[in-house]
């Protein structure tokens, strides 16, 4: 099963400030797949996740988008994919779309039963500095999250 989306999400002013001052922005995408149950909680069949940098560099005056699918923090992303952008917006647009991303083998979803999907796209404090870290945690301006919920019909994944 893949997914493909699109986010219509912007970035406030504060954050942007962030960024122009060389302080990278982490955010993260997950996808969790779901079947319902009636007698229990809905079972968890795939959840996935991919990582994304947005940073500043000023000496080129470039904006760079690193994709990732470890988180950044403390070590290496493993395998990475890096791209150069002229503008915030064109940045952003990486971001805030998703294109045939797998989730899960067709194998392991049951046709006869119903699916929830969540995408989930969030900036990630926990990867920020940790100076910035501690006082980040009540701004409004850092709590940017998205979530979208979409219930699949049995019909649709045959």
């Amino acid at each position: 099963m893949v997914v493909s989306a699109q986010w219509h999400m912007e970035i406030p002013a504060a954050l942007v400030d962030a960024l122009m001052r060389g302080v990278p922005l982490f955010f993260v995408m997950e996808a969790e797949l779901n079947r319902e149950r009636w007698y229990f909680y809905d079972k968890r069949i795939a959840l996935a996740e991919r990582y994304f940098r947005l940073s500043y560099l000023p000496l080129s005056q470039r904006w760079r988008v690193t994709q990732a699918s470890q988180p950044f923090a403390g070590k290496t992303p493993g395998v990475s994919l890096a791209q150069g952008f002229d503008t915030l917006e064109e940045a952003l647009q990486v971001i805030r779309r998703v294109t045939q991303w797998p989730i899960a083998p067709l194998s392991e979803i049951e046709l006869d039963a119903r699916h929830n999907l969540e995408l989930r796209l969030r900036l990630d404090l926990n990867q920020l500095p940790r100076p910035l870290q501690i006082g980040l945690q009540g701004q409004s301006d850092w709590a940017l999250s998205a979530v979208r919920v979409q219930r699949l019909n049995p019909e649709a994944l045959r």
